[in-house]
């Protein structure tokens, strides 16, 4: 009550004072729907923070099967519900809103209504929330295995997805930066409050976690935890018992996620305010107000995360509960604050600097930007449009590598410093292709496009391979004995699993390697790409992935369920070779313009014609 009641506040504060529930001058819905839109997606947003939360903690603290893992999963589930419910009255209030029609029975209104839903972008964009929320409640219920909680989660945190495209982040200038923000956002900011209500369910719950770290009771917990692994042990026979998970143990394993959501936090949300604000008068402004106000909560946020991993956990650890309902509480008011105030915030106007993007050039038609200058050499080097997702996940894969490698050097083991520069290496030039002058101009050259396919496919993934990942983190992570799973753990099962006994067979991995650039190219797959921001994502993320897996193959260190002696790697990669430069030459011999509507209308008065640099980019297939 306390998440939700800081949170309505919040939002009808920010709303009053950055007007985003004023009168519309033409179509004007009334204030139930300029009021309620606002507070409705704010509790479909605490939904959906329950919801993934739940699920994410889940997996990564508690063990399967376990009262604790039921409960986590009750809750998740029933996140899922009022996730969905309050998306299908936000929806509602979002027809409402953007037609200014009042609510009927009469058919007219229900036809309306259906075409908005199956037309409009943004009524599918709150008909697919809905539908996924839906089957989420269902699979989150009826299903409590590990893979299918994991693949629950993995549907979760794409639900954000839709809606991530609409709203000021699908209208403005800069669309894309603005999507991957929001999207980082979003699911940082679930992962980060659902996790806290689960601890508060679980603090207040009968599971197995009760007996650990309550007040008072550390002697008591201790000796339930002796009893409870005596029980086991005398069940079990010889067999050695499984750890105990305690309370304390599950605070610990939420902290580290939820500083790693809180950095995820913090860097998209300045990374939003930069493409909303523009400069630095527009913080002057009431939608420069309201993140001012949200940068201040998120501060003090951090302060309590801070005293939770020095003051709190230490003495969960010792058998007491240290000042934790008052730690929690606060955090809660604050994290419904927030979400307040980012609900108030996705309602305000921006400043008037950041301008909406209008139709002036055929680039901008097309990309929603103004068409690149001329790419010279220089520019190579100094332009950039940065992808914030992929940033981010070079940050973290630079960082974690790091942080293993110090770990075996602290208990007097080593690692190969070569290894460590390749996947260094290869995470920066993974930056550079996806946020540098590859990304600046894959839109409007075919041959740049095409030069970021193949250093995505092939340049990148060899450099990865080398660092050996895998083998790093298997030595590095700690084994867990309590039953839950940790990194290691589900590194392990990754390894090990029949899809990646499937996809690792050097054929297997092979043919999607080949067959991938000949149904992206010479099916609507390309199109897709170019056209849609979710296109490209999924387009950067599966050349890299196929090709770190073909790589793999060949020259990886890391283990794979089966590897073909080195005379059988050789021919496979001659084959390999062979139908890629015929991939190449079929593009060099293309009579005709591929993507004709989107290269052939870009207006660029600069560089090669768009056949002449079809041909260039075939011959960087070819090469």
């Amino acid at each position: 009550m306390i998440l939700v009641g800081a949170a309505i506040l919040a939002v009808v504060a920010g709303l009053a004072f950055g007007g985003g529930a004023a009168p519309n001058l033409l179509l004007d819905p009334g204030p139930v729907v300029r009021w309620g839109l606002p507070v409705v997606k704010t509790i479909s947003n605490l939904g959906a923070a329950a919801m993934l939360g739940s699920l994410v903690l889940a997996l990564f603290s508690l063990r399967s099967g376990a009262r604790s893992f039921e409960i986590a999963l009750d809750t998740a589930s029933i996140g899922a519900a009022v996730y969905t419910v309050a998306s299908a009255v936000a929806g509602l209030f979002t027809f409402l809103q953007t037609l200014g029609v009042k609510l009927s029975a009469g058919p007219e209104f229900g036809a309306q209504l259906g075409r908005f839903l199956l037309e409009l972008p943004l009524g599918q964009a709150w008909l697919m929330t809905v539908l996924a929320g839906a089957v989420i409640t269902i699979a989150a219920f009826a299903f409590r295995g590990w893979t299918a909680t994991l693949l629950t989660a993995i549907l979760a945190a794409a639900s954000f997805v839709p809606l991530a495209t609409q709203g000021h982040a699908g209208e403005l200038s800069g669309h894309d930066a603005a999507v991957n923000s929001l999207l980082l956002h979003t699911i940082g900011a679930a992962v980060w409050i659902g996790g806290l209500v689960l601890l508060i369910v679980l603090r207040g719950s009968r599971s197995e976690l009760a007996d650990t770290g309550r007040a008072g009771a550390g002697t008591v917990g201790a000796k339930a935890a002796a009893s409870t692994a005596k029980r086991a042990k005398t069940a079990q026979g010889p067999k050695k018992a499984k750890g105990t998970v305690g309370f304390a143990d599950v605070v610990r394993r939420y902290s580290s996620l939820a500083l790693a959501a809180y950095i995820v936090v913090a860097v998209s949300g300045v990374a939003r305010s930069i493409v909303a604000v523009g400069d630095w008068a527009g913080m002057l402004t009431p939608y420069g107000g309201l993140i001012i106000a949200k940068a201040v909560v998120l501060i003090l946020l951090g302060a309590l995360g801070a005293r939770y991993r020095t003051r709190l956990i230490p003495k969960l650890d010792a058998g007491g509960s240290g000042p934790f309902w008052t730690l929690v509480l606060l955090e809660l008011a604050l994290m419904g604050i927030a979400s307040g105030l980012a609900a108030a915030l996705s309602r305000t106007a921006p400043p008037t600097g950041l301008e909406v993007a209008t139709v002036r050039t055929p680039a901008e038609i097309l990309t929603g930007s103004p068409l690149p200058p001329e790419l010279t050499p220089i520019r190579w080097i100094t332009a950039w449009n940065i992808d914030l997702i992929w940033a981010t996940a070079a940050a973290f894969g630079i960082v974690l590598y790091a942080i293993g490698v110090l770990r075996l050097r602290k208990r007097g083991d080593s690692w190969p410093i070569h290894r460590t520069v390749f996947w260094i290496l290869g995470l920066l030039g993974l930056v550079w292709v996806t946020g540098g002058a590859i990304n600046a101009y894959q839109e409007t050259l075919f041959s740049v496009h095409m030069l970021g396919h193949m250093m995505l496919s092939m340049a990148i993934p060899l450099l990865l391979v080398a660092g050996a990942p895998v083998t790093l983190a298997l030595r590095a992570i700690d084994k867990r004995d309590d039953g839950t799973r940790g990194g290691r753990e589900w590194i392990l099962w990754a390894v090990h699993s029949p899809f990646s006994r499937v996809v690792t067979n050097p054929f297997v991995a092979a043919a999607i390697f080949v067959l991938s650039l000949w149904a992206f190219y010479f099916t609507d797959l390309v199109r897709w790409a170019m056209t849609d921001h979710i296109g490209h994502e999924w387009m950067t993320m599966h050349f890299l992935i196929s090709g770190y897996l073909f790589v793999l193959t060949l020259v990886g260190v890391d283990p794979v369920p089966r590897r073909l002696p080195y005379a059988g790697r050789l021919i496979t990669l001659i084959a390999v070779m062979a139908t890629h430069a015929f991939f190449g030459m079929a593009i060099m011999m293309q009579s005709g313009l591929m993507v004709a509507e989107w290269f052939g209308a870009m207006g660029r008065t600069w560089g090669a014609t768009p056949l002449q640099d079809q041909y260039v980019g075939g011959g960087v297939a070819w090469s």
